[in-house]
């Protein structure tokens, strides 16, 4: 494996980080470890590695090489000591809540972020006798005081950008307060990428993403990942993560390894391209508002300016006329695929509140700021005159 040169900018990681080659063949493409189970040399080998006591390979489940090799780049870019990889996002965000909360603890998560982890934090933790409290992580004082009031309060959880409303929390000072209380702080990172934001320089603990979305790139694999400290990932593994089994696939950390090949570069393009749709819906006599926090009547611009290198590739606006005219919107587009999910290379767009965010109740959406008129764009990385082309004729139709 090659070694990362600490002078190295993030683009030169992504390309040349820890996963260059294989020891064994020189291949430059990590190779796909397509095996279930690995040999023992002996019996007394496969004792020694079932007690930690030698280095190697039992079963993909616990640990597979190419796994490895992604879970060693996704930590290099991210800045952390560890990386983990799992079948999907919702898989992370599980191990990650169930490593820190036991029965009879709670934790904080910010109000506005996807609508799977807002079904997690609602109809599946509570099953397991922990309690989680959301709140709007844009009002320090709201979080503060859902912590004091929290009973065994573990963790604070956030997401920024957010889904969808593309709300700024403050890294730094929710870092702050959330380590003033003893509470280990999880950050999504999913919107932003390692490319345009990394959380740990400001503090935070775990950094998590759905690896579906920018990290792969392409909408051609499901998986999730965390970076973190060796001590959480060795307390995850021992309590959680081995005996629940939602491991990433060989052929996934394949994908994933490619798609950061690529990272780069696509955020570029999804950032200059986000960027021109924004300004075009901003002047757009048939939108209401548009939310993007490259422009400066983003509430949180100068949070944005100050951690975020680049704006990244999501753009929500809401319409006049509601949804039904929504529907006529998404209806007519021609280039754009009327689809859920983010980050491909392809322009997606979507009405959350019937999608992606269907799992809140209405009066939780409005709380949310998921309004029934909000329309969420995935800004691919076509032409922009194709995409805006599109956009502008799909309004016409309205």
């Amino acid at each position: 494996m090659g070694e990362v040169n600490p002078k190295w900018g993030i683009a030169t990681k992504a390309i040349h980080g820890f996963g260059p080659s294989d020891e064994r063949t020189g291949a430059v493409s990590v190779p796909i470890f397509q095996s279930s189970t690995f040999a023992f040399k002996n019996a007394q080998h496969g004792a020694d590695l079932f007690q930690g006591e030698a280095e190697g390979y039992i079963y993909s489940r616990l640990s597979n090489p190419t796994v490895d090799a992604f879970q060693k780049e996704i930590a290099c870019l991210e800045g952390g000591e560890a990386g983990k990889g799992f079948a999907s996002g919702m898989a992370a965000t599980f191990n990650a809540i169930m490593t820190e909360c036991r029965s009879g603890d709670s934790y904080i998560s910010s109000q506005t972020v996807y609508g799977g982890t807002h079904a997690l934090n609602e109809h599946v933790i509570p099953r397991f006798g922990v309690t989680a409290h959301e709140v709007d992580a844009t009002n320090l004082d709201k979080v503060e005081d859902a912590i004091k009031k929290a009973k065994n309060c573990k963790l604070l959880m956030f997401e920024t950008p957010a889904n969808p409303n593309l709300a700024v929390l403050d890294i730094a000072a929710l870092v702050k307060l959330g380590h003033q209380y003893g509470l280990t702080v999880m950050v999504d990172n999913t919107f932003a990428t390692p490319i345009l934001q990394r959380p740990m320089e400001y503090g935070a603990d775990i950094v998590m993403h759905s690896a579906t979305k920018y990290i792969s790139g392409h909408g051609d694999v499901v998986a999730g990942c965390i970076v973190t400290s060796q001590e959480f990932i060795d307390r995850m593994m021992e309590d959680v993560f081995i005996d629940t089994g939602g491991c990433m696939a060989p052929f996934s950390a394949w994908l994933l390894l490619r798609g950061l090949k690529t990272i780069p570069v696509r955020m570029r393009a999804h950032c200059e391209n986000a960027t021109r749709v924004a300004k075009f819906l901003a002047f757009h006599p048939k939108i209401e508002t548009v939310s993007y926090p490259g422009l400066a009547s983003h509430p949180q611009h100068d949070i944005a300016k100050k951690q975020m290198s680049g704006f990244g590739g999501m753009v929500t606006f809401t319409i006049k006329g509601g949804f039904e005219e929504g529907k006529k919107l998404m209806d007519a587009v021609q280039l754009a695929t009327v689809a859920v999910s983010l980050g491909d290379c392809d322009t997606l767009i979507c009405h959350p509140a019937s999608t992606t965010h269907s799992t809140y109740s209405p009066e939780q959406r409005d709380d949310a700021g998921v309004l029934d008129n909000l329309i969420r764009i995935s800004v691919g990385i076509e032409d922009i005159a194709d995409i805006l082309d599109d956009l502008n004729q799909a309004l016409r139709v309205l």
